[in-house]
């Protein structure tokens, strides 16, 4: 039975009362039409429980707003939902990731993630190209998808919206990566699941480095907001040297800072049973908040981000398959996974609103039972990077 205004319906129930279900929720394909997002093809889903959120299928469908009951969720940049096709991605010296850089959710990949770099290309067999220059967080992000479908589906009384879409990272002599994503969301529902599938559609071994940038802004990042998680290490600041300079822990949030400098952390999580890592960001005095449930084999590194520069204002959950230390590093321990043609990897993660304070209050608790993470709101960095294994 799917759940609606407080009660649980029937699809009957339903038709007798609305000539189309699109009158209590939905999704639908629309397109941008000023500015920079001029051109930019949109999914808007409802869920019909307060939740509504929209895809950019031009831009790697990523999941740009999310609002719950009028309340926002997804960070806006002042960037905006800018149009592919005004992307540099060379531009500032590989920093032009950030005139894009907007939204609950920014997929980062799909061969590389994190700061620049230049990777030999011997593997790609062409002389005159002797490296791989790669800009911030990948190409992924800025690309367009082929949306392969939308709508709705019925199983009985229970509904599901959905989207599917074909991204190809792909070039001649180079990589040819293919992102196949779903995104779904229940008729009634809190929750957002996206479940990605990474296929190495060409026939040269290619690096593969997946991330999710995402993205909570006001009201669940506000004074006295906090970060919960099961963290059992603190393992890294991109900040140590000046670890309390700024007066902002990881865990307790301030209210906007003028020229605050951005702060980064990785956070060794611990699984639950089930394997699963649930981070949240809470605002207790609005009962009000956001999590993140990934799985510990998939994601195996986490990253806590806060931009808290007024005008900015966001806090990011990033879950990684690989250490913040980058590609080097990961190659040096084995870690780096390379793909042959038709090897794939697959991701499935919940994003879930926590709507009032019975669920922030849940949703903790479920993260406490796992682990509680540090007291302190600056615990020492430790630098032991636990092993990840062999991911060839």
């Amino acid at each position: 039975m799917a759940r609606l205004y407080g009660g649980e319906v029937s699809k009957r129930h339903i038709a007798e009362r609305s000539g189309v279900l699109s009158q209590f929720a939905g999704v639908r394909l629309m397109t941008l039409g000023d500015g920079v997002e001029r051109g930019v093809r949109m999914l808007h889903f409802r869920t019909g429980s307060g939740l509504s959120f929209t895809v950019l299928v031009d831009r790697a469908m990523d999941i740009a707003e999310c609002d719950h009951a009028g309340r926002a969720i997804g960070w806006h940049s002042p960037s905006g939902f800018r149009h592919p096709g005004l992307h540099d991605y060379e531009g500032e010296d590989g920093l032009g990731w950030f005139r894009s850089m907007s939204g609950l959710n920014i997929t980062c990949g799909l061969d590389h993630i994190l700061f620049m770099h230049d990777d030999p290309a011997g593997h790609y067999h062409y002389g005159p190209r002797e490296s791989v220059s790669s800009s911030l967080h990948g190409r992924v992000g800025t690309i367009p998808a082929q949306l392969t479908g939308y709508g709705e589906q019925w199983d009985g009384d229970h509904c599901t919206f959905w989207a599917e879409g074909v991204v190809r990272q792909s070039t001649v002599f180079g990589e040819d990566l293919h992102l196949i994503r779903r995104i779904e969301a229940d008729l009634g529902g809190d929750e957002i699941r996206l479940n990605d599938r990474v296929v190495n559609h060409g026939f040269y071994r290619t690096p593969h480095m997946f991330c999710y940038h995402i993205n909570v802004g006001h009201p669940v990042v506000a004074e006295g907001a906090r970060y919960v998680a099961p963290i059992r290490d603190v393992l890294w600041a991109s900040h140590a040297d000046a670890y309390q300079a700024q007066g902002v822990g990881y865990r307790t949030l301030p209210a906007p800072i003028i020229n605050f400098h951005e702060q980064v952390w990785q956070h060794d999580m611990a699984p639950d049973a089930d394997g699963r890592v649930e981070v949240a960001i809470v605002n207790d005095k609005l009962g009000f908040g956001f999590s993140v449930v990934t799985r510990k084999d998939q994601f195996p590194a986490m990253f806590e981000w806060q931009n808290l520069h007024a005008g900015h204002y966001a806090v990011g959950i990033e879950p990684s398959t690989n250490h913040v230390l980058g590609k080097d590093f990961a190659r040096e321990r084995g870690e780096l996974i390379e793909l042959e043609h038709g090897e794939e990897r697959h991701y499935e993660t919940i994003l879930r609103v926590l709507p009032d304070a019975a669920a922030v209050s849940d949703a903790v608790m479920r993260i406490e039972n796992v682990q509680r993470q540090p007291d302190e709101d600056y615990p020492a960095p430790s630098g032991l990077f636990p092993p990840i294994g062999s991911r060839a």
